[in-house]
C-alpha cells in the first residue's frame, strides 16, 4: 500500500508571543555554537526578543511542526521601509522539511503587505544552503558595510517589487 506524507502542510508559521520567548534563543544558539560563536549582540537580542525586536517595530515568526517550534526568523525594523532579515534558524532535526523556505516565503508576504521596500541580511559564505535559499528568493550580494557581527562576510539585499 502506498503511503503519502504531506509534511509541508503540517508546518505552520506563527507570530511571536510572550510565551514563545525561548525558542528564538535556543534555535539560534544551536547553529551559532555549531559554526561560529554567540556574540555579545546575539546574547542581548536573543535574551530580550520582545524589547530588542518587537518593541522596536520588528517581527518574529516561528515554524511549528507537530506542536514543536523548529524554526524562527525575524524582521528587524531599520526605518519605515527598510528591514533586516535576521535571526533565521532551523533546528538540525528539522533540516529537509522546507522550513527555511516557508519562513522566507512568509517574510516576503509580510514585507509586501507592510509596504517594506528593502530587505537586507548579513550571512557567512560557508553557510551555503542559506546563501542559496536567499538567492532563490531574489537576494543579491551588495558591498559589505555597517557589519555588526564578526561572522558576517557577505551582505545581501532584496528590493521589493
Amino acid at each position: 500500500m502506498k503511503q503519502h506524507t504531506y509534511i509541508m502542510n503540517a508546518v505552520e508559521i506563527i507570530p511571536f508571543s510572550s510565551d514563545l520567548k525561548e525558542p528564538i534563543k535556543t534555535l539560534n544558539k544551536e547553529w551559532l555554537q555549531k559554526y561560529f560563536r554567540v556574540e555579545e549582540k546575539d546574547e542581548i537580542v536573543l535574551s530580550n526578543p520582545k524589547e530588542e525586536i518587537i518593541d522596536k517595530g520588528g517581527l518574529i515568526f516561528y515554524a511549528k511542526y507537530n506542536d514543536e517550534i523548529l524554526g524562527t526568523v525575524s524582521l528587524l525594523k531599520i526605518d519605515a521601509v527598510t528591514f533586516e532579515l535576521s535571526k533565521m534558524a532551523v533546528s538540525d532535526k528539522a533540516q529537509g522539511l522546507g522550513i527555511g523556505n516557508k519562513l522566507l516565503a512568509h517574510c516576503m508576504t509580510v514585507a509586501k503587505e507592510n509596504k517594506i521596500q528593502k530587505l537586507f541580511l548579513y550571512s557567512n559564505r560557508k553557510l551555503l544552503p542559506a546563501i542559496h535559499l536567499y538567492e532563490k528568493f531574489g537576494f543579491v550580494e551588495v558591498p559589505l558595510e555597517n557589519v555588526s557581527y564578526e561572522r558576517a562576510d557577505i551582505k545581501m539585499e532584496k528590493i521589493m517589487p
